[in-house]
């Protein structure tokens, strides 16, 4: 299920400008060489272009693009190197040009739990691949992302794009992505620094012709030697020149490495401009972005707008992020220059600058943009009153992990008199895993609830949140007593949280009911467990979070089953399936794990063709459409079904898969998969290797069962069982029979039906390898009772013979006379007579074998057979060697067992003929 904590996920807004695809320059120099090169690249996976900044690669991409109508762009930042939001822009990005695909990507991201990476990407594969059209992506200033997780995906999309995806990487260094590889391939195209930099005639074009400078050959050829072609110095440089007189001594003035080159030419272009645009210039240099109004409110003057105009049409290293020209940036490296020359000329001011900054995104609605200026000025009380507004759409927005991080950066003098942000600060590690702090920001938020003496010093700036701190502390608490194996306290927690909670908080008492029905999963006590999860479902339906619905309906059906309740399990899934309002509705996460679900089902009443068309649905849907367990539940299932099919290598294999696969959640683990495992192995005669598995877990054939390792428990039994079987091991047959009553007791106590009914079903088998068929059929009467209204099948027939001769005496006896013949039914059993040849018999036996067989099962001698059958012994002892030979035992009471899972032992009817 997911985090009980969690809520429904409200994307959060998309910056629109980073989506922007930059127009080609009036007056750019015409580069044919290099879009020819990149025209080549059209036909690879990849396009690198890669330079130090200054060196034109997004003015070179732009050109390139321009009448491309189908190239989809992103201007990368710092904050994205988040997997999920550098997804989510790469996707938007992509609809912008092919408006079909990736809805349904974007609302996984966006989900309480989103899937692996993997997975979103390869059904963004699937679709980009069914479009027809060739695409280009740009991502643009890809150095700034150093997520390891993302260079991972980036890899995965590039062995896996289609052929009409050709992706470009703009970049100040070679991104950690397997380029050798593609170079080797031929499935890479490379501009570099030595490429970008202008040749000598388009320097000279640039100067003269874009510029309009009077220059001398001798002024052009120096300063291409001086820059090296490098564009961003040739711009400060012609920048400078306009208007001087002595344009030669100018060009014999400047020296040095290219760091020394820019800050001098900078400076000069800023000692050219006048004193307001200069101080303009300064001021909003620590703004990512640029827009009129957002700059007079930085500066505190006017005309924003038209300063940026203008500084665009003076090629003043202003970049336009949109076609109203409403947003702009500086170009990298000129803001790299404006930002230490305003550290070092205006220290003092920074920090003033950084907080009008930040008041004015907070009042247009970008908190993000707000807490990050207030901390970047060190207005470390200011940003974490921003940081406590925030933090109900950062928790809808699943964005826990950012939240974490703001709260890691203020100082403990801050937090220390927030009660709202540590209650915060301790959820936010609760869904990060952070599990070890949560304990000291709890106390800290508990402490104010207790009215200290300094209480007057408290501040809390979301007087809504202050007022349910009581109640969010204790469902906090709650999942921490989870985290830590305490069910009990977890329950106490849970129950003052719903005490405290209003009954239109929906949320939060979904999370609280939730908790309380995960402790009473956690101890055994399923009807609890159900009532509360049901409750907590009705909840969370009010509220809307359809997503969070699936995960609690999965939980329920499988406490449901548990329970024995197949029908209500059933009706579980098919509510939770009808939650799309209709067939255009994207389907919800947890829709492949509700179609295995449903499978279980009914492979259980042996509706096996259903089973299976199931499970095939859930794998086309794709894990992407399955909760984080769905993986290894899909294996699972798959497992089982092959197992039916006669295929033991195939199910052990995809059970191996399951256990690597494996991902827990707060949820008991009550069925592990090396349980499942050793099960498969005892139906292939591999009894030992199951009972090493028992071994290796430490669990006991004698003691106190729990309910945690009821499945475990139960999986031994079997073992154990088999042990018998094979080797006549009288002390496993007694360590079976007595922790199956153990057993027994405990899941009636609990009211686990469906464990009842298995435990029962083992008792009536244990019965009959004792030899006593009268006690077998007492369990068995009572599992036939609790197990037909629900139409369980499987239970019984997966026992092979053993059980198709119980139930054969069942049907003797009049137990449950529709059921049973629906159940000999389904194994295969003619419910008639008894056969004379049964599959699995090459060499069937004769009347009077059966009728030498039915003495042997008595207690009758070979004199007293022969005198029964009024035949010589030598003839009962020829009669019983053919039928040890038949049945491939070599002692009697081999012979019976072997007989009675054949069904072969006659009937009473039969012994009159």
């Amino acid at each position: 299920m997911t985090h009980p904590r969690r809520e429904t996920v409200v994307p959060a807004p998309l910056l629109e400008t980073k989506l922007y695809v930059p127009r080609p320059r009036d007056g750019a120099v015409p580069r044919p060489r290099l879009g020819e090169r990149l025209d080549a690249g059209a036909a690879t996976r990849l396009m690198l272009v890669s330079a130090p900044a200054g060196f034109g690669k997004t003015t070179l991409l732009a050109e390139w693009l321009a009448g491309r109508p189908s190239a989809a762009w992103v201007s990368l930042d710092r904050g994205d190197n988040d997997l999920v939001s550098f997804w989510t822009y790469v996707i938007a990005a992509l609809r912008t040009v092919a408006p079909g695909v990736g809805a349904h990507e974007l609302a996984l991201l966006a989900s309480p739990q989103p899937p692996p990476i993997h997975l979103v990407l390869t059904t963004l594969l699937n679709d980009l691949g069914a479009t027809g059209d060739d695409l280009v992506l740009v991502l643009d200033d890809y150095h700034l992302v150093d997520s390891r997780e993302i260079q991972e995906a980036m890899a995965f999309l590039l062995d896996r794009m289609p052929s009409r995806l050709h992706l470009v990487i703009a970049s100040r260094a070679d991104p950690p992505v397997p380029l050798a590889r593609l170079r080797a391939r031929g499935e890479l195209v490379e501009i570099r620094a030595a490429e970008l930099r202008f040749r000598p005639a388009e320097v000279a074009m640039y100067l003269t012709e874009v510029m309009g400078l009077r220059l001398t050959t001798q002024d052009v050829a120096a300063l291409e030697e001086r820059t090296e072609g490098w564009i961003a110095a040739l711009q400060l440089a012609a920048l400078s020149m306009q208007g001087r007189d002595d344009v030669a001594g100018f060009i014999a003035g400047f020296t040095g490495d290219d760091r020394y080159i820019v800050d001098y030419l900078a400076e000069e272009v800023l000692q050219r401009q006048a004193a307001p645009v200069r101080d303009f210039l300064l001021h909003t240099s620590l703004l990512g972005r640029l827009d009129g109004s957002l700059c007079d409110a930085v500066t505190g003057g006017s005309g924003g707008r038209a300063t940026l105009e203008a500084l665009d049409r003076g090629n003043l290293f202003v970049v336009p992020l949109d076609d109203r020209r409403q947003w702009y940036r500086y170009h990298h490296l000129f803001a790299d220059v404006l930002r230490a020359r305003l550290a070092d000329e205006a220290p003092d001011l920074v920090a003033t600058l950084h907080r009008r900054a930040s008041d004015w995104f907070a009042e247009h609605g970008d908190p993000v943009a707000a807490i990050e200026h207030a901390m970047a000025g060190g207005h470390l009380e200011r940003a974490a009153d921003l940081v406590e507004l925030a933090m109900p759409a950062t928790r809808r927005n699943r964005q826990e992990a950012v939240l974490r991080s703001w709260l890691e950066r203020l100082p403990e003098e801050v937090l220390a008199f927030r009660p709202v942000l540590s209650n915060g600060f301790a959820g936010a590690l609760l869904a990060t895993g952070g599990f070890s702090e949560v304990e000291r920001h709890l106390v800290d938020a508990e402490r104010w609830l207790a009215g200290p003496e300094d209480a007057d010093r408290v501040v809390v700036v979301d007087e809504e949140e202050l007022r349910r701190l009581p109640a969010g502390v204790a469902v906090h608490r709650a999942g921490l007593a989870l985290v830590q194996g305490d069910p009990a306290a977890t329950l106490a927690h849970a129950r003052r949280a719903l005490a405290l909670l209003e009954d239109d908080h929906h949320i939060g008492r979904a999370s609280a009911t939730a908790l309380v029905g995960l402790a009473s999963w956690w101890t055994g006590d399923l009807e609890s467990a159900r009532e509360a999860y049901t409750r907590s479902l009705g909840s969370m339906q009010a509220a809307g979070h359809l997503a969070d619905v699936l995960g609690l309906s999965i939980a329920l059906a499988d406490i449901l089953i548990t329970q024995g309740r197949l029908r209500e399990a059933m009706l579980t899934y098919e509510r939770a399936l009808r939650l799309a309002p209709d067939h255009r509705a994207p389907l919800l996460r947890g829709t492949a794990d509700m179609y295995v679900g449903m499978s279980t089902v009914h492979r259980e009443r042996d509706d096996l063709g259903e089973a299976r068309r199931l499970v095939d649905s859930s794998e086309e849907l794709g894990e992407h459409l399955g909760l984080p367990q769905h993986p290894y539940r899909l294996r699972v299932a798959k497992s089982a079904l092959r197992a039916l099919d006669g295929n033991p290598v195939e199910a052990l294999a995809l059970l191996d898969e399951a256990e690597r696969v494996y991902v827990g959640d707060f949820s008991p683990d009550v069925r592990p998969v090396p349980a499942v495992r050793a099960r498969t192995l005892i139906t292939q005669g591999r009894v030992d290797e199951a009972l090493g598995w028992a071994r290796d877990r430490g669990l006991p054939a004698t003691g106190d069962v729990a309910y945690l390792h009821e499945f475990e428990h139960v999986t031994l039994a079997r073992a154990l069982l088999a042990r018998f079987e094979r080797d006549r091991d009288q002390p496993a047959l007694d360590e079976a029979t007595g922790l199956l009553d153990r057993l027994l007791a405990g899941a009636e106590t609990g009211q686990r039906t469906g464990t009842v009914i298995e435990v029962l079903v083992l008792q009536a088998l244990a019965a009959r390898l004792r030899g006593d068929l009268p006690a077998a059929l007492v369990p068995l009467g009572r599992a036939l009772a609790l197990a037909e209204p629900e139409g369980y099948v499987r239970t019984f027939v997966d026992e092979g013979p053993a059980m198709a001769a119980l139930l054969a005496a069942a049907a003797r006896h009049g137990l449950a006379p529709a059921y049973v013949a629906r159940l000999r039914s389904a194994a295969g059993t003619r419910t008639d007579a008894v056969p004379v040849a049964r599959p699995g018999l090459v060499d069937p036996l004769s009347r009077r074998e059966l009728d030498v067989l039915r003495l042997l099962g008595t207690d009758l001698g070979g004199p007293e057979i022969a005198r029964e059958l009024v035949v010589s012994l030598n003839t009962v002892r020829t009669h019983t060697k053919n039928i040890y030979a038949k049945l491939g035992v070599n002692n009697r009471r081999a012979a019976v067992r072997r007989a009675e899972e054949l069904d072969l032992m006659p009937r009473a009817g039969d012994r009159a003929r």
